[in-house]
């Protein structure tokens, strides 16, 4: 420390240094700026003085004199003064040098008149008072102020007990205790208080207690002794009030002790006020802060004791015990727990309302441990009803209601109260966050923070307010949603079932976004029970009370059950559900009675009932499929079965639900299209399946009255108003459209995307799900959107294909409703707009406001296809197909009828019913009656409407078909663009294909060929069949069925067939080329060879059937048996197809029993309905003629088809295409032929020509010529067998060649001969007489048919040169087609010629003039041309050769042989010359076309002429067995000898032509010197059909 005085100034003491020390002293005195600087620099200063007159550097007179000088300059100069001796003192006293004493002694005498006595005597040691002369002897001054000490601080002076003065304390209470009401005030008494405390010697501090007790006693004059206490304070220390209070709190402490109520209040008046610290008072309080968290945690983990307790599964023995352990843990609980001080002034100071200090007490404790209390619980609630109240009363009270006005509190210190939403957040929000779940002991507040939430949310969506003021209630809002989620939900699951609650409730939550809601369910079910002992207490509970509940529940009980269940809902209604929907996975069959039982629950618990359903459906731990990964797992199915009925019985909102779905298919996952499937049928009654029959298809094409009535299984009524909320829903959310766009999209979604790994008949049943729910919600948006509703969502169909890829019959499927709309106000304004009853008037407004609104929609579709596609179809064709419905095409007067009649007899019984109150009836009868009328009105509605439609399609039928190309073709766009595709997207779809084109038929539409249209869709199945789902086959099944049933009604009559088809241009075989001069202008397919060109049908559908059945494939095999169970009312008709297919069926139901009982149940299922139909199966000759010739009229036909494909003028029914399967057949037939050659050499004379037939190559017939030349007479041999014995069973026949069961021979031979196994093998003699009577007859028949064959060749030819470029497109197909099979050359020639044995065909020229008239109305003059006769003779030498017909006895043959002999010999010369002159034509004809066509197509057209005989060749012949062949032999040895030389020549001619024939298909030349050698060869030919016709 630096010195104050240098040393200069003591060496030069008297020149200058006693100056410049009085200076330095002024200058220190004087400054006021730094007192207490300025102090200890004098202090300093006279130390450092005195200490130099110590040291002897200075005289002590020098020193007391400049002391004497600047004692004024301070008031405190002699303290300070004294202070500097005092430290002096101390210092020298320990020294040993007396000098140094000595001079301070003589310093202090000579200062004595500076200081006074006094001071110096309380600062210096007795010893040097003694030296100084102040005092006479130390020790007794010692010794006295000992005494004074002990006077002053041990002995006692004031009374603080009772007893000791009590007087004076009798009077303090005296005074406190008297009446206050007056004008006495605390400071008056204060001054009494005093004066007793003077004159009685009343201890202060006991004083302070008393007047605490009585304050305690009067608790009501707060405002006298609060103003009293802090006065008082005022002579006391500040701590002295909290030790008062700190040893009374501490008094209580002892375990028996209670603390009284009115100390926490009085503590924390004190605390309101100030008086006290609360960290002061905290410390004296028990029990401390560490003993409340352990307490708290053992809380939890009793709490999850509980829990494991009430899960775990108990026996019976043990149950006693456990019980007995309980009773004595909870008599330990009720010994009364130690006295919780800290809440006790908790309690206290919520009471005042002094939320400040409380919320500090609660911040120390854990979480909700202080408000788990109830009396703070309840004393905070209180608090909260004050501070709200104003503002309850203005906003939240309910019209009518009174309520109760609650005063505010009386102290002024209380929380404001609040007047507007705002002052809500400065504290009540805070204070009920303190409170959380314990807001349920107060359910009055409850409902008061709802109500006020309620008004806050219509405050908050009403628009208007500014930008700051939006700010604000963002702010509040989200503080609304925090309350509900950390206060009101968890306050409601402690509340014990208070439905008006959860009502309330509601009332707000109903006024948030589903997506706020379904938030705050997520958090109170997953977390908030997690967060409070109390509350997981209550979810063990919940549970526990709900496993007694479902365990018990069935159908019978629902009620008591229901009451129960909505008891428990009330408080806990997610816990719950979670539990009810994890039964429902598990056991389907509570759904009934769960979905019944819900009917006692709140508004709100449907509510959550919504969210635990969707988040029961989006658990992502539940497999969505069964482990088998082919079927969709049974708890999604529960779930979604349940979701229906309980959304469809309960106004619950669907918004999130179908948000949910939506989500779902934008991820491209379908799996959860089936809950929307569900929703949509149970809630709008629009049921989807396929298992509908043909009443309910029918009721279905009606009205909506009708469809409600007959069309669903379930008579589904009240479906309106649920209808109307799933509408509501749909609409309000903007879903309708973009749940449609998703669908369509998803459809092809679950097969390129979401199928990848999946099984492929999971991926089916997906697609499936996916279109079926499309179809049903598109059906639903129908038939509920009002019409402007629906145009203003579903854009045009271009937007939808092109934009937003919908595919186009989903497009088409979509906006249909929008056309009939549009139409139907159009046209409704065109009637108001001119008043013309006439109905050609209204059919005209009717056509000009379809013209209107489709017009458009003729342009728009242009987009969807290639241009090329309009060169056979045009736009208005498309656009009209895909617009109409069957309920435009046809009125289902049958359902109308039924359904009246079900009313009439509905109504009889309500007449009969004696029971039913008259009142009851009364209503029942009206409902009838309405009924009746509103469905007779919807029939004459449909009808003038289905009119009105017919009319207009009149009109337009003529731009329909514009076929630019060929026909062919455009049936081809006609069934690829239209009705494949729309024949598989519903029922009624699959239906109304079928009756489009009967339509189309009907009403002669130009350019359209029914025949080829029927036999496209019938002739080859396979490939449309493999490629269904399940669904799409059963309506590919119903579509075939109503085809099936159209031609079956065609080929029932004669007169039907005539009146509906005979004169139609779908009918035509084929037209005219425009030069010809014939007389005819057209040629009709006749009703006979209609009847061949329909069993040619069910044979191809026998054959496709087959050929799926045994390829093994699931899908295949599924499908067809789906397909064949549909089609069953109209095929098998025809007895050896039926039992083909049976026997197919058998197979499968042996094969599949074990490995996939799915397709062993479809089979067996088909199995016993075809067994059921067999009465009602014909033999193959009722069915159709089955005579050779009029087979190959019809076979004549058919040649044509590939001919003439490329030529509208020749177009005929079967084209390449159609014949691939049967030709397939064929070339089977011939490789096994091939692999067989012995064989077949004893079975067939046919033999040589199957190998020919196929074409396949020279050298197999050149071997199997050989092989026939050696074998000739066994051959010959066989014959007069055949002739003679009937041929094996038609069970051997029909298995055809596998006697033993050899799967592939036998589909093959089945494939080939279905048509003739019938008659081939009668069983009996009448049979065999009535075969001979049919062979006469057919045998007249064939000399009609067989010129025909040769007249349609030749206009083939004669066309093939016209058209040799379309040929060529046509070749090109054909050759595809050709390879597509195997690498093997199929023939594509008609299946159904019947080769014809050479002597026929020649008896048949002869009856030719004769029998010209009916060579007109067969199909096989498609051609009368007459320039082909050579090749034809050719060709039918070809076809014939092999031809065996059916067994006759040798007597009736001979008779018949004789007749025909001699007409056949008056015929053959003229039909001589005419071959003569024809040959010259052809031949020019030939070589032209040779040149023009590419070889490919001539190679076929020469295949085409010998192909299908040589199949029916082979299928004919009765021995197709071996072993059937063998038997015959051995039998008919007797009977074999007189005809073998016959038979020998005519094996000759056979071995001849066939090879000619083979040569002829390489070389015209060679062709034309046979036909010379045919043509001459006449009585070759008479002997040859003798010989032939012994064999039949």
């Amino acid at each position: 420390m630096a010195t104050m005085l240098p040393a200069e100034w003591i060496k030069n003491w008297e020149k200058g240094g006693r100056n410049e020390f009085l200076q330095l002293c002024r200058a220190l005195s004087e400054d006021k700026s730094h007192d207490s600087l300025s102090f200890r620099d004098i202090q300093q200063a006279l130390y450092e003085l005195s200490s130099h007159v110590v040291r002897g550097n200075l005289k002590h007179e020098h020193a007391s004199g400049v002391l004497a000088d600047i004692i004024e300059f301070r008031e405190d100069m002699p303290s300070i003064l004294a202070d500097a001796f005092c430290i002096l003192d101390i210092e020298t006293s320990c020294l040993e040098e007396k000098t140094k004493r000595d001079c301070f002694t003589q310093l202090v005498l000579s200062c004595l008149y500076l200081v006074s006595d006094t001071v110096l005597k309380e600062r210096l040691d007795p010893e040097t008072l003694e030296s100084l002369g102040l005092i006479k002897q130390s020790q007794q001054f010692n010794q006295k102020s000992v005494k004074i000490k002990t006077k002053l601080f041990y002995k006692q002076q004031k009374f603080n007990l009772l007893r000791e003065e009590n007087e004076g304390y009798a009077k303090l209470i005296a005074e406190l205790g008297q009446d206050l009401s007056g004008n006495i005030t605390s400071d008056l008494i204060l001054e009494n208080i005093k004066s007793l405390i003077g004159c009685f010697n009343l201890d202060p501090n006991r004083v302070l207690d008393i007047i605490l007790e009585v304050y305690e006693c009067r608790p009501e004059y707060d405002d006298f002794f609060v103003p009293l206490i802090e006065s008082y304070m005022y002579m006391c220390e500040p701590q002295t009030l909290c030790h008062i209070l700190g040893f009374k709190f501490k008094f209580y402490q002892d375990p028996s002790g209670e603390t009284p109520s009115s100390l926490y209040r009085v503590a924390a008046v004190l605390l309101q006020h100030n008086l006290i610290d609360l960290e002061d008072l905290y410390v004296h309080l028990l029990p401390g802060d560490n003993a409340i968290i352990e307490e708290h945690k053992r809380e939890i983990v009793e709490a999850k004791q509980i829990v494991r307790k009430l899960t775990m599964v108990v026996l019976s023995s043990e149950k006693t015990e456990e019980k007995e352990k309980e009773k004595e843990k909870e008599e330990e609980k009720t010994e009364k727990p130690p006295d919780n001080q800290k809440l006790g002034l908790l309690e206290a100071l919520l009471k005042i309302g002094d939320w400040q200090h409380a919320q500090s007490i609660m911040d120390q404790m854990p979480p909700f441990y202080a408000t788990s209390h109830k009396p703070i619980a309840i004393a905070l609630c209180q608090l909260v009803h004050v501070t709200i109240e104003p503002l309850y009363r203005r906003v939240g009270v309910p019209k009518g209601a009174k309520g109760s006005p609650i005063s505010p509190l009386p102290n002024k210190r209380a929380p404001k109260q609040a007047d507007s939403f705002e002052d809500l957040r400065k504290e009540v929000f805070n204070m009920l966050c303190y409170l959380g779940p314990h807001l349920s002991h107060d359910p009055i507040l409850f409902a008061k923070v709802v109500r006020l939430g309620k008004a806050f949310m219509k405050e908050f969506q009403s628009d208007g307010s500014k930008q700051e003021d939006k700010e604000k209630m963002e702010i509040l809002f989200s503080c609304v949603l925090s309350i509900t989620d950390q206060v009101l939900l968890p306050s409601l699951s402690l509340m014990d079932c208070n439905a008006c609650m959860s009502e309330e409730l509601w009332g707000m939550f109903k006024t948030f976004p589903y997506q706020y809601r379904y938030r705050l369910y997520g958090q109170w079910k997953n977390e908030t029970y997690n967060s409070h002992p109390l509350l997981v207490k209550v979810k063990a509970q919940t549970i526990d009370r709900a496993k007694y509940i479902m365990k018990r529940l069935t159908k019978e009980n629902v009620k008591p059950s229901g009451r129960q269940i909505g008891k428990l809902s009330h408080a806990n209604p997610t816990i719950l559900f979670d539990y009810i929907l994890s039964q429902i996975q598990k056991y389907d069959n509570l759904i009934t009675p769960v979905v019944d039982s819900l009917k006692y629950l709140t508004s709100l618990n449907y509510d959550v009932l919504a969210y635990c359903i969707i988040e029961a459906l989006a658990n992502p731990e539940k497999e969505r499929m069964k482990h088998d990964d082919t079927t969709i797992s049974s708890w999604l199915q529960s779930l979604a079965s349940f979701c229906g009925a309980v959304f469809r019985k309960y106004p619950i909102e669907l918004a999130g639900l179908l948000q949910y779905v939506a989500n779902q298919l934008k991820a491209g996952k379908s799996f959860d299209l089936l809950i929307l499937k569900e929703v949509v049928q149970k809630m709008a009654g629009i049921e989807i399946t396929e298992e509908m029959t043909m009443e309910q298809l029918e009721a279905m094409t009606g009205g909506e009255q009708l469809k409600a009535e007959g069309g669903y299984f379930g008579q589904i009524r009240n479906t309106k108003k649920s209808s109307q909320r799933l509408k509501d829903a749909l609409l309000d959310h903007d879903l309708a459209l973009p749940l449609c766009l998703l669908m369509a999209q998803q459809r092809n979604g679950v097969i390129f995307q979401e199928g990848g790994e999946k099984h492929l008949k999971l991926v089916g049943k997906l697609y499936d799900q996916c279109h079926d729910t499309l179809v049903q919600f598109g059906g639903f948006l129908a038939s509920n959107l009002s019409t402007e509703d629906y145009i203003k969502r579903v854009p045009s169909i271009d937007v939808l294909c092109n934009e937003f890829h919908t595919p186009h019959d989903a497009a088409f499927f979509l906006s249909r409703p929008m056309y009939a709309h549009q139409i139907s106000s159009k046209y409704d304004e065109l009637k108001k707009a001119e008043k013309g009853n006439k109905q050609q008037h209204k059919v005209h407004k009717y056509i000009t406001a379809c013209e209107l609104v489709m017009a458009p929609v003729h342009e728009a579709v242009i987009s969807l296809h290639p241009p090329k596609v309009w060169d056979d179809i045009s736009p208005q064709f498309y656009a009209t197909f895909w617009s109409l419905t069957m309920y435009d095409l046809a009125v289902p007067h049958s359902s109308y009828d039924r359904e009246v009649n079900k009313l009439k007899v509905q109504m009889k019984a309500i007449d009969d019913n004696q029971e039913m109150p008259p009142n009851k009836k009364k209503k029942e009868k009206e409902r009838c009656t309405a009924l009746q009328d509103k469905l007779l009105e919807e029939e004459k509605k449909q009808l003038e409407h289905v009119q009105r439609v017919l009319q207009r399609l009149k009109l337009e039928k003529d731009n329909w078909l514009l076929a630019k190309s060929t026909k062919n073709e455009t049936i081809t766009k006609f069934l690829q663009l239209c009705i494949f595709p729309r024949c598989i997207f519903s029922a009624i779809d699959a239906v109304y294909c079928a009756h489009f084109v009967e339509l189309v038929h009907q009403q002669k539409t130009p350019n359209f060929s029914t025949l080829l249209c029927y036999d496209r869709v019938f002739s080859d199945i396979i490939y449309t069949v493999a490629s269904c789902t399940e669904n799409e086959a059963s309506r590919y099944g119903r579509f075939l069925c109503c085809m099936l049933e159209t031609v079956t009604r065609w080929h029932s009559d004669r007169v039907i067939y005539e009146k509906e088809c005979g004169n139609y241009p779908g009918f035509l075989t084929i037209l005219r080329a425009t030069g010809f001069d014939g007389g005819n202008k057209a040629d009709q397919l006749d009703y006979e060879n209609f009847r061949h060109v329909v069993h040619k049908w069910h044979y191809k559908l026998t054959k496709a059937s087959v050929h799926c059945l045994e390829t093994g494939e699931y899908t295949h095999i599924r499908n067809i048996l789906i397909v064949l169970t549909k089609i069953l009312p109209w095929y098998p008709k025809v007895l050896n197809l039926g039992q083909a297919l049976e026997r197919r069926v058998h197979k499968i139901c042996q094969e599949e029993k074990e490995k996939r009982p799915d397709l062993y149940a479809l089979a067996m299922g088909y199995s016993g309905q075809l067994k059921s139909r067999k009465p009602f199966m014909i033999p193959e000759n009722e069915f159709h003629h089955k005579d050779p010739p009029a087979r190959n009229a019809v076979a004549a036909t058919v040649q044509n088809g590939p001919g003439g494909a490329g030529m509208p003028t020749s177009l005929t029914i079967n084209t390449a295409k159609l014949e691939e399967s049967a030709a397939e057949e064929t070339d089977k037939l011939k490789e096994k032929s091939q692999g067989t050659v012995k064989v077949i050499n004893k079975t067939v004379n046919a033999t040589p020509k199957v190998t020919t037939s196929n074409g396949n190559s020279a050298s197999n017939s050149k071997i199997i010529k050989e092989k026939d030349d050696k074998e000739k007479s066994g051959k010959e041999k066989d014959k007069e067998k055949k002739e003679k014995i009937p041929a094996t069973t038609p069970e051997t026949k029909a298995l055809g060649k596998d006697g033993k069961d050899k799967p592939k021979e036998e589909r093959a031979n089945k494939d080939d001969k279905p048509r003739e196994i019938k008659e081939k093998t009668p069983k009996s003699d009448k049979e065999k007489e009535k075969a001979k009577k049919e062979e006469k007859a057919s045998k007249e028949e064939k000399s009609k048919t067989i010129v025909t064959t040769i007249e349609s060749k030749s206009v083939a030819e004669k066309e093939r040169e016209k058209e040799p470029s379309r040929e060529k497109d046509v070749a090109k197909d054909m050759k595809s087609k050709e390879n597509t099979k195997g690498g093997e050359k199929i023939p594509v020639a008609g299946s159904l010629k019947s080769p014809v044995p050479r002597s026929e065909a020649s008896e048949c020229e002869r009856e030719q003039k004769r029998r010209k008239v009916d060579i007109h109305s067969s199909p096989s003059h498609s051609s009368t041309v007459k320039d082909n006769l050579n090749e034809l003779k050719d060709s039918s030498t070809k076809h014939y050769i092999n031809h065996t017909t059916p067994t006759l006895s040798k007597s009736k043959e001979r008779e018949v042989d004789k007749k025909d002999l001699d007409k056949s010999r008056e015929r053959s010369r003229e039909r001589e010359k005419k071959e003569e002159k024809d040959r010259k034509e052809r031949k020019r004809d030939h070589s032209n076309s040779d040149r023009e066509v590419p070889q490919d197509s001539t190679k076929r057209r020469k295949e085409e002429n010998g192909t299908s005989s040589s199949k029916h060749s082979k299928s004919e012949s009765p021995s197709d067995s071996p072993r059937s062949n063998e038997k015959e032999r051995e039998k008919s040895k007797s009977k074999s000898s007189g005809k073998e030389k016959g038979d020998s020549i005519k094996a000759e001619k056979m071995e001849k032509s066939s090879s000619g024939s083979k040569k002829e298909s390489r070389h015209d030349k060679e062709k034309e010197k046979k036909e010379k050698r045919d043509s001459t060869g006449g009585k070759e030919e008479k002997k040859h059909h003798k010989s032939s016709d012994k064999h039949r």
